[in-house]
């Protein structure tokens, strides 16, 4: 007879609740309780609440503005262990500091492979979707331990294809092209890259090349990053002079600094966002995608 399966434990650091909860239930593991607070000096405290001796755990926290993030998640992996647990699994549906991947200026730190041998070195295995792998070729260039790449486009295409009759997908720069492309395959429809020229971080000149081509399409903007906002307001600017219908803006990981989803609501864009970043936004749903990452980690897959 078989030995009785251990259910893997889910630990979630603050604000991760809901993806710890829906991969406890998609997983069949156990929904674990961790107390994180400040101590009045600063430092944080943690306790894990539930017992992880000769279990797998997920630490469950998506990491946008991860620098308050990060010390917690590797004090929360090093007790874990500490504690018995055999197997450390990051589930990070937004992966940090991965555009800085190569050295632009002299003296930069190329932040990307240092951020991954960080968190290689406080897990075993990382679970993420769609970071922003630009110039390096695959998570193995990052990371030092197994890494699996969930891709939201197949949602994407999903939701646009149930939501928007004839659709023009348009990646705001070249960077985005692979899933406004990607997207545009899976949902039968057109798709174009706009010509930019950034005139610093936060100036962005774009045009669309050939739009004629395509009178009466709804343009959808898709890209993996909204951040500032500056391309896609620029993107959203340029197709409403054309008298285009109004745009709609699609990304995987609603990051938007500062003022960047008010700004493009209020230029006329519609917004929808994947819930890999907790948002008003969010629309299209990834946690049983993100448990099929976790599922193909587990049992040996690697992407």
């Amino acid at each position: 007879m078989s030995a009785a399966r251990v259910q893997p434990v889910v630990l979630a650091l603050p604000g991760n609740a809901e993806l710890a909860g829906g991969l406890a239930r998609r997983l069949e593991a156990v929904d674990g309780a961790v107390t994180v607070r400040r101590f009045p000096d600063g430092e944080t405290y943690l306790r894990i609440d539930t017992a992880v001796a000769g279990r797998t755990v997920l630490l469950a926290s998506t990491l946008d503005r991860p620098d308050d993030k990060l010390l917690a998640l590797v004090l929360l992996a090093a007790t874990a262990r500490d504690l018995g647990a055999t197997r450390l699994v990051l589930v990070a549906p937004y992966l940090p500091y991965m555009r800085q991947d190569a050295r632009f200026q002299p003296g930069e730190g190329v932040t990307s492979t240092y951020v991954g041998r960080l968190l290689s070195s406080a897990v075993d295995g990382i679970v993420t979707v769609d970071p922003h792998l630009h110039r390096h070729r695959s998570l193995a260039d990052v990371l030092q331990v197994p890494g699996v790449c969930v891709h939201a486009a197949p949602e994407i295409a999903a939701w646009i294809a149930r939501h928007l009759p004839d659709p023009l997908l348009i990646g705001p720069d070249g960077e985005s092209a692979q899933w406004a492309a990607a997207a545009a395959e899976l949902a039968g429809a057109p798709f174009t890259v706009l010509a930019k020229t950034r005139h610093g971080d936060r100036e962005v000149e774009v045009s669309v090349p050939g739009l004629a081509r395509w009178p009466g399409r709804t343009p959808v903007l898709v890209d993996d990053i909204i951040s500032t906002g500056r391309t896609m307001l620029a993107a959203v600017a340029h197709l409403r002079g054309l008298g285009t219908a109004p745009p709609m803006c699609v990304a995987v990981h609603a990051v938007f600094a500062g003022q960047a989803y008010r700004d493009l609501v209020d230029a006329g864009a519609r917004v929808v966002t994947c819930n890999t970043i907790p948002h008003p936004s969010n629309a299209i749903d990834l946690h049983d995608l993100v448990a099929d990452g976790v599922r193909a980690l587990l049992g040996g897959g690697d992407g």
